[in-house]
């Protein structure tokens, strides 16, 4: 019966040390381009939600009156779905693989 053994020696350990490791970062070229993506589908969503408040005429606050601008449609539906479509490709950017 033969019995192999391992012969380790203090230099082994050292090589183990100066081994280069393959290049592990996650995200890819790809990646950035749908996160860039992502984030200017938040940002015009944001914009499209400024506007004038519900008391203000010509850019002054006034209590007497009512601005019903505030309840456009750009306001409460586009705006709001824009951003929740770049939320949703941000998630998608982070979980692509390269």
């Amino acid at each position: 019966m033969s019995k192999k053994i391992n012969k380790i020696s203090a230099s082994d350990f050292g090589n183990e040390a100066k081994a280069t490791p393959e290049n592990t970062f996650y995200f890819g070229q790809q990646n950035f381009k749908w996160m860039l993506i992502g984030l200017a589908f938040i940002v015009v969503g944001f914009l499209l939600m400024m506007g004038p408040d519900a008391n203000t005429v010509d850019g002054k606050f006034d209590p007497n009156s009512w601005n019903d601008g505030i309840f456009s449609i750009r306001r409460i539906r586009i705006a709001p779905l824009f951003v929740v479509i770049g939320f949703a490709i941000e998630v998608y950017a982070i979980l692509k693989r390269k």
